[in-house]
């Protein structure tokens, strides 16, 4: 087994209280409500969101993959950082075993932040998984931007 790791970061203007709350804390209500093309529902079926939990992500009828399941590793409310594990799939994956994401958001002196992910793909067999990654990478970024663009028109989401 081999395991590839990427990281990315984003500027926002955004506070890191408010995207960690958002995209962590309390995913499973605005995700759903802000990406409902994509997202029919998130929602935690083992736990109540702490460490340990489980949180079932529920895709459209549109999309190709039904639901996922991540696990909740590590979370630091006060620090905003979130560790969690992809750990099922209705889509069995050929070259990946699992993947490990941590998630966290650093203030900024001007109110936003620094969001920095990093995902840890850990592949069968040293499978080659550029573009499973490229791919997972561009989801991510494009999650992270509309919930950006969510919270900056809605003011008093998440505050």
């Amino acid at each position: 087994m081999g395991v590839i790791t990427y990281s990315q970061e984003f500027t926002s203007a955004v506070a890191p209280t408010r995207m960690f709350k958002a995209l962590v804390l309390d995913s499973h209500n605005v995700i759903p409500k802000i990406v409902p093309g994509g997202i029919k529902s998130v929602e935690f079926i083992e736990g109540d969101g702490g460490v340990g939990s489980i949180k079932q992500t529920n895709f459209s009828e549109s999309s190709h993959i039904k639901y996922t399941k991540h696990k909740i590793d590590a979370l630091d409310v006060e620090n905003f950082y979130c560790k969690f594990t992809l750990i099922e799939s209705h889509i069995k994956f050929e070259k990946i075993d699992f993947v490990v994401y941590e998630v966290k958001f650093v203030a900024l002196d001007n109110g936003g932040c620094i969001c920095k992910m990093t995902g840890e793909y850990h592949s069968k067999d040293s499978a080659e998984l550029k573009e499973d990654i490229k791919q997972g990478k561009d989801k991510d970024m494009g999650l992270y931007k509309t919930v950006e663009e969510y919270l900056l028109a809605n003011l008093d989401a998440c505050a």
